[in-house]
């Protein structure tokens, strides 16, 4: 199964760039102490509910924050180094505005974005725009995400391989089914996609 991989898309929060700045700045934006909003954040989580809900419970606006080029996480660039240089194409896309394509694009062979494809995931159509986006077979591309709800299911569904990276706390609460693989940093991935 892993041999035939030809392609490899990845999530972006929680996967290439950690969250933590971006609710962070979102938090100072909207005047909050960031130990209040994190504890919000990660009681919705928990839960189950989306986290956009913060800012319902929080009774604020929503503080415009975007993903900056320190929101990296340290085996995101080697790791996106190695899988192009062994010849894979790979690409990003995860539920993010347009704007993110600009920060991801130029460390991929593509990138997109929910607000670019016009269908959020876990939805079966951003799927369809991905296995698009890359020209080959759902059964030639992996997808590499931290939500098991999200990412990983319907990546599976869409006939993916689907890889769950367990960081970032969807990455913990979930339990991803048998048939995914599971990995606990980017460093091990260009390695798992030799098998």
């Amino acid at each position: 199964m892993i041999g035939s991989v030809t392609a490899v898309v990845f999530d972006a929060g929680e996967t290439l760039l950690d969250e933590t700045g971006l609710w962070s700045r979102a938090a100072a934006g909207a005047g909050v102490p960031e130990f209040t909003f994190m504890a919000l954040l990660g009681s919705l989580i928990a839960g189950r509910e989306h986290h956009r809900r913060v800012w319902e419970v929080l009774g604020v606006e929503p503080a415009p924050s975007e993903f900056a080029p320190e929101d990296f996480y340290p085996d995101a660039h080697p790791c996106l180094t190695r899988l192009r240089e062994a010849g894979y194409l790979v690409g990003v896309a995860g539920n993010t505005p347009v704007s993110t394509e600009a920060l991801l694009g130029p460390h991929v062979d593509f990138a997109a974005s929910s607000g670019g494809i016009g269908a959020e995931k876990p939805s079966a159509a951003f799927f369809d725009a991905l296995v698009a986006a890359c020209g080959r077979p759902a059964g030639e591309i992996a997808y590499v995400g931290d939500r098991v709800d999200n990412d990983v299911v319907p990546a599976l569904a869409a006939g993916m391989v689907a890889i769950h990276i367990r960081r970032g706390p969807w990455g913990y609460l979930g339990t991803a089914p048998a048939e995914a693989i599971s990995i606990e940093g980017l460093a091990s991935l260009p390695a798992v996609l030799q098998r």
